[in-house]
């Protein structure tokens, strides 16, 4: 989503906004016409992006330097920000944004959101502990930088990792560690790894630890490539159009299926709700004092 809006965006000028349900202001501290007003007029810099939130620093028209502020887009289960055209409308478009830009012209952008969960809202920057000069919205400050991030630091993260004292598959969901990684690409992480998604983080040995961190970023990069993964059409880039990594899942959803591997049937089990999928041959729990 990042990625398809940067160059349409970056630049342009907010025309006017209509809020048509407020419940996706949940996070904007103020009424409707409180985050109306503090953004129309603005400009908006280059989009960021830190797990599901997805935020663009505002300028001011006479200064588009100025990054005090940022409207800030979180996701939630079925969020979508899409850019069209301004005669073109979407069913369930929560907030709309028109945008004069200096290159493309006249542009909108629809927060549609189904289930409602997602949510826009105005939210002040704050200095990131690492990267100083390098700001996040104050929503977002508890997020961990993904393994894509420029900043993201390979030797604290495989520190914590080895303290967490938990299971690798929750570690890699827990964002406050790394953000980015969901059920999906934490059981083809795994896989890819051949490590079991109930393995004790304290007996991955420093090899293990780095080969996993490899296979996060080999997933996130050719998931990017390939617009992400979509099972439904909750899930679209910022045209409408849906991802096609699902068409590369080696293990999520696949149980019953041979392993890419070895062929051997895979398994799916209970986790937190949801499920994990795996090969119990390739992908075995190493118990005592064993280093994976």
């Amino acid at each position: 989503m990042r990625v398809g809006l940067e160059p349409a965006i970056t630049g342009a000028t907010v025309a006017s906004v209509t809020v048509f349900d407020e419940r996706s202001l949940r996070r904007h501290d103020g009424p409707s016409e409180d985050f109306i007003d503090r953004l129309t007029c603005r400009v908006f810099q280059t989009p960021q992006r830190r797990g599901k939130f997805m935020w663009l620093p505002l300028g001011d028209a006479a200064n588009s330097s100025g990054h005090s502020e940022a409207l800030v887009a979180h996701l939630g289960m079925s969020g979508q920000v899409l850019l069209r055209d301004r005669s073109t409308d979407d069913r369930l478009t929560r907030i709309r944004i028109e945008l004069d830009h200096p290159e493309h012209g006249a542009l909108r952008l629809n927060f549609v959101d189904q289930r409602i969960f997602g949510s826009m809202s105005i939210d002040s920057m704050l200095p990131t502990v690492d990267q100083p000069a390098h700001a996040v919205p104050s929503q977002v400050a508890h997020i961990a930088r993904d393994p894509l991030d420029p900043f993201f630091d390979d030797a604290k993260f495989l520190r914590a990792l080895k303290a967490k004292r938990t299971t690798v598959k929750r570690a890699l969901l827990d964002q406050t560690l790394v953000s980015g990684i969901g059920n999906i690409y934490a059981d083809e992480v795994l896989w890819a790894a051949r490590v079991h998604y109930d393995q004790p983080t304290e007996t991955l040995s420093r090899a293990k630890a780095v080969t996993l961190l490899a296979e996060v970023r080999a997933v996130f990069a050719k998931a990017l490539a390939e617009g992400g993964t979509s099972f439904d059409a909750q899930y679209l880039n910022v045209n409408g159009e849906s991802g096609y990594f699902a068409h590369s899942l080696n293990v999520y959803g696949r149980q019953g299926k041979g392993c890419p591997r070895c062929g051997r049937a895979m398994v799916r089990e209970k986790f937190m709700n949801r499920g994990s999928h795996f090969c119990a041959y390739c992908q075995r729990v190493r118990t005592g004092s064993q280093t994976v």
